[in-house]
């Protein structure tokens, strides 16, 4: 081959030779990426929680991915509303990572701010007006995912925000599961929420009626409250529509009694915590990183089994 042939061939071989090597690099450089995207995300625990509610108040890994889809198996986008005092960055640590990594799009949103709430205590607010901000939420949700229900999980007051609006907004038509974790929706008396203040030193906010009349989520969460009687004047059925799930635990010192949080209804399921597990001493702040609560949850939300059990580990804090 002559010399002028060998540069010819060089010349039509030359930019092939590049888009092949650009190819290759490219590929090996979005492997590990692409590795490390299909990596879990991790659980957080107690610690993860009290530094996200200082630091991270508004986030919480595993949530709030506008860009999620829902799928086939997981059709329903999970809405997760945490308790009086928290907010999500703290609340859902371990939950929000749980359902994201079973294929759940997850939503959470923080509610009940006022200036007093310094951008991290929730729950503060008029609970009408936050049963308005999650009608807000899941309608962005919705029109996001193209889902035409979602899945509700609360904890405490996050349980009871959400049947007001269903009971009062018609939200349950939007509703297809709703999982409450010691909700508050029939109220409690105010030694329990004036002591679950006081264990969290929340600079007094909750000291007596008087000083708690500032906070009307709060207030309107005592067993007396015109809130409370209205949610149920009509009945103390719940609407038909979605599938009710309430975990309760024995250790309950805020909502108090714990019986008070069962609700009835058609397609209501009452769990004792201690009913499954006798030795899980989780109170009511600790079923936010109880393990058998987020089974629990995880087997309602996929219409699990009737009489599913969890594996009794992992318990949550005894508070």
């Amino acid at each position: 081959m002559s010399g002028i042939d060998r540069s010819a061939r060089r010349r039509r071989t030359g930019p092939a030779a590049a888009v092949v090597a650009a190819v290759v690099v490219l590929t090996c450089a979005a492997a590990p990426a692409q590795a490390a995207e299909r990596e879990p995300l991790r659980e957080g625990g107690v610690a993860q929680a009290l530094w996200n509610y200082a630091v991270s108040p508004a986030t919480v890994p595993g949530a709030n991915d506008w860009s999620c889809r829902p799928s086939a198996e997981h059709p329903n986008p999970v809405v997760m509303l945490p308790g009086t005092f928290f907010n999500i960055g703290a609340n859902f640590v371990k939950a929000a990572p749980r359902l994201k990594n079973n294929g759940y799009c997850v939503f959470a949103m923080n509610y009940g701010f006022t200036p007093a709430s310094f951008g991290r205590v929730g729950g503060l607010g008029s609970n009408r007006d936050s049963a308005a901000q999650l009608d807000a939420f899941v309608t962005e949700v919705q029109r996001a995912t193209g889902a035409e229900k979602v899945d509700i999980v609360g904890h405490s007051l996050g349980g009871s925000v959400p049947m007001w609006w269903m009971k009062k907004m018609g939200g349950a038509e939007k509703v297809d599961h709703y999982v409450g974790w010691a909700p508050s929706s029939h109220g409690t008396d105010l030694n329990g929420i004036a002591r679950l203040g006081d264990s969290l030193k929340l600079m007094g906010f909750v000291t007596g009626l008087s000083r708690a009349g500032r906070f009307p989520g709060v207030v309107e969460q005592i067993r007396t409250s015109d809130y409370t009687e209205e949610m149920w004047a009509e009945g103390d059925s719940v609407p038909d529509g979605p599938e009710y799930t309430v975990i309760m635990t024995r250790q309950e010192k805020v909502v108090t009694p714990y019986a008070s949080q069962a609700l009835t209804g058609k397609d209501v399921n009452n769990i004792v915590l201690q009913d499954m597990c006798p030795d899980d001493r989780a109170g009511h702040m600790g079923l936010f990183n109880d393990d058998p609560t987020l089974q629990i949850t995880m087997n309602a939300l996929a219409d699990g089994p009737a009489d599913f059990r969890p594996t009794c580990t992992g318990y949550g804090m005894p508070l």
